[in-house]
């Protein structure tokens, strides 16, 4: 897996790519949808196919306890389980370890928790999480890591970080290369010293790809991308950089601004089931009254299934009368929204406009 950087911004650090993968070559920047089970709620592979998504996530945690890795590697890895035949990348479950709360016990050696489903006793370690995720067999596997909450203290972070690079090096030995790529995670909390040294830490390690955690946990944004400030300039040129967990519009443009290549995050879809859509010009929430008579795309000029071919009044209907197809058209919608805009962006970046595009962004959604 190889990243070929092709533009620059004239004007700061965003840049447009092709990222290489065993499962087609991905343009970016890029917005990844999250797949959880092995599946986007509510879409269709064929569906993400159309709205232009080129690579989506699995998440680990959830795969290993429901179906279970073995099943999805006798079921021919994850890309023939699901019936999905572009790139694929698995997080490492660290995320939702953190998230268990008291359900887990965090030691070196490993997280022990308590499933979420029945209760049930599991310990992922380095090693362990590296067997599940090449069982899985998505393109691209990410390493163990501790989540620090936010807040925490400096020696709290230092200790975390520390450990995740600790854990770091147990996955690259226990990881057998091949065809998947295993990419490192910087951590550090909101203290800019550990950002850079937890990168560091990283790059000596010569991950071919580098994810960016901890950030958009509670932290205000301004926060998290003055901590993209610090990291980004510390890794690699010619290597992928992953903000992960961030996917709201703003977030995207800025992280880009910064030379972010990729992103994933629930909330597109997750904000579609409460009946919330991104349009040009703001969210708007299409379950309300407002719009019950409303003969209008969700965002005129948006170009996705659902905007061709529905009204706001009809999609409104569906969502107050529980029909399933209400939640397809809005997370159909917030996705291609999220897919189209990283396209734009790559665009403006190489035709030399991004500067523009990005002032006009801001000033059209605070200003219509």
């Amino acid at each position: 897996m190889t990243l070929e950087v092709v533009s620059r911004s004239r004007d700061g650090r965003a840049r447009a790519g092709v990222l290489h993968t065993p499962h087609g070559s991905i343009p970016t920047p890029v917005f990844m949808p999250v797949g959880t089970q092995a599946s986007v709620k509510t879409v269709s592979p064929d569906e993400l196919e159309a709205l232009g998504a080129k690579i989506i996530l699995g998440n680990t945690y959830h795969l290993y306890l429901r179906p279970g890795h073995d099943l999805i590697e006798r079921g021919g890895g994850l890309h023939r389980f699901m019936s999905w035949n572009r790139a694929t990348l698995t997080d490492s479950g660290g995320y939702q370890v953190f998230s268990l709360g008291p359900l887990r016990k965090i030691t070196e050696r490993g997280v022990q928790f308590r499933s979420h489903i029945d209760g049930s006793k599991h310990l992922f370690t380095p090693e362990r999480v590296m067997e599940i995720q090449m069982a899985i067999g998505a393109d691209i596997a990410m390493c163990f890591d501790e989540c620090a909450p936010y807040p925490c203290d400096h020696e709290y972070a230092r200790e975390s970080a520390a450990m995740t690079a600790r854990w770091a090096e147990r996955c690259l030995a226990a990881h057998d290369g091949g065809r998947q790529a295993l990419f490192g995670i910087v951590q550090g909390s909101v203290y800019a010293d550990l950002r850079r040294k937890s990168a560091a830490d990283m790059v000596s390690l010569g991950f071919p790809g580098y994810g960016i955690g901890g950030l958009s946990v509670g932290e205000p944004k301004d926060v998290m991308y003055a901590m993209l400030d610090e990291t980004i300039p510390c890794l690699p040129e010619d290597k992928p950089r992953y903000l992960m967990g961030v996917g709201s519009p703003d977030a995207l443009l800025e992280g880009v601004a910064r030379g972010i290549d990729m992103f994933d995050c629930v909330l597109p879809t997750r904000i579609a089931r409460n009946g919330t859509v991104f349009t040009r010009k703001g969210r708007i929430i299409v379950r309300d009254a407002a719009y019950a008579e409303d003969f209008r795309p969700l965002d005129p000029g948006c170009d996705c299934y659902a905007c061709q071919n529905f009204t706001r009044a009809y999609i409104r209907h569906l969502l107050k009368a529980g029909e399933v197809l209400g939640i397809r058209l809005t997370s159909i919608h917030n996705l291609r929204h999220l897919v189209r805009m990283m396209e734009e962006m790559r665009e403006s970046i190489i035709d030399g406009s991004f500067d523009e595009y990005r002032k006009e962004t801001w000033r059209v959604w605070y200003n219509n």
